[in-house]
Formats: C-alpha cells, structure tokens, sequence
C-alpha cells in the first residue's frame, strides 16, 4: 500500500490534483481519504460560537483518529470515515465506508503540519498556487457551498485563512517532497507524481 498526502494552501486546487491522479491510474485502485472529514464535532455549539471556529489551525482536525484510520488501512480494515458539515459544523451519524486499496490519498490543508501523519506519508505533495488565485477559489466555494456572503467570506480570510497559512500551512511545504507549482493546471508535474504511483504500483506486484 503507498499512502501519498496531497497538501496546499485553501482553494490551491488540491482536489484537481487529486482527481488528475486518480483518473491516471488503473480503475478501483485508490481510496481517497479527506481531511475535512475529520474537523472535531462541533455541533453543540451556537451559531455565534460556530462563526469562532477557526478551520485553518492544526487544532480544528481529530488527528488521533485519522491516523488510526491510515493505520487500519493498512492493516486491511475497512474504516469509516466522518461525514462533516460546514454548515452544522457536526459530525454526521453515518459514516462513509473506505476500503484499503494500493494507493491511498489523504487530502488537506493541514496534513503536513502533524508529525504522526507526515511519518505515514510515503509521499508527500504540496500544491503551490498564487494567493490571488486562491482568493478567487476561496470566495466562489464559500458562497456556492457554504453559504457566506461576499463579505463574509473575506472577513474569514482576513482573520483566519490567511494568517493560518502563513503561520501553519506553508512553512510545512518544506516537508514536501515534491511541490506542483501553479495547482491543477501543471500538468507535467502532475504526470511526474503519477509516473511515480505507477513505478511503485509495479514494484508491489
């Protein structure tokens, strides 16, 4: 099994990389794991305390539990992997069933900022995209799937999604070990990363 962490500062186009990936390598041969699925329950709280939470710090993931869950991937165990709500900011009763497969991705903002994580990572990827073109990303998504106004969304980004990646999510690229500049569209290095998969895929055989 090679697990491969897929990093990158919010709206960076980490999911186009991913997906890239997984339409590269040969059918039902990826299991996809999400960071975001693994925000702490929060539902008890109130709206007010809810607009407090701050997504972007390490704080914000259960990483106990997500590493248990890599580890029972590769121990052959299907796991169940959270159900989150930005809107509710609580955790679903279902679960999503996950099978462990050769290659398994785990995708996030904040996947590189845990030393356990990083240690279970055999390859580490950080997607580097320009601040204004994640800005652009960021305020499309927020007020499509999460319901922010226009204002919202940059009051957000200036108190906590900017500060965070400059203080959590990009001195972490440093761990990479390889980095895609430019997000979904570099296609060579895209193609780099998934000839990389492909070579290991081969060797397990």
């Amino acid at each position: 099994m090679l697990i491969v962490g897929i990093s990158g500062g919010s709206g960076s186009g980490k999911t186009t990389v991913v997906n890239k990936i997984i339409e590269s390598l040969p059918a039902n041969s990826v299991s996809l794991i999400l960071q975001d699925a693994y925000y702490r329950d929060n539902g008890h709280l109130t709206n007010k305390e809810r607009a407090k939470i701050n997504f972007d710090h390490p704080s914000s993931i259960e990483f106990s539990l997500l590493v248990e869950h890599i580890e029972m991937l590769k121990e052959g165990k299907t796991i169940g992997m959270p159900i989150y709500s930005y809107l509710t900011c609580a955790r679903a009763k279902e679960t999503i069933p996950v099978k462990p497969k050769k290659v398994v991705i785990v995708e996030g903002i904040l996947i590189l900022t845990n030393p356990r994580l990083r240690k279970r990572l055999d390859i580490k990827v950080y997607v580097d995209t320009d601040s204004d073109d994640r800005l652009m990303r960021i305020i499309r998504r927020d007020i499509e799937e999460r319901g922010r106004s226009f204002k919202e969304v940059l009051d957000h980004y200036e108190r906590f999604v900017k500060p965070m990646h400059l203080l959590f999510i990009e001195p972490n690229k440093r761990y990479a070990d390889i980095i895609i500049p430019q997000g979904g569209k570099n296609q060579i290095a895209i193609d780099i990363l998934t000839s990389r998969i492909k070579e290991n895929l081969n060797e397990g055989k």
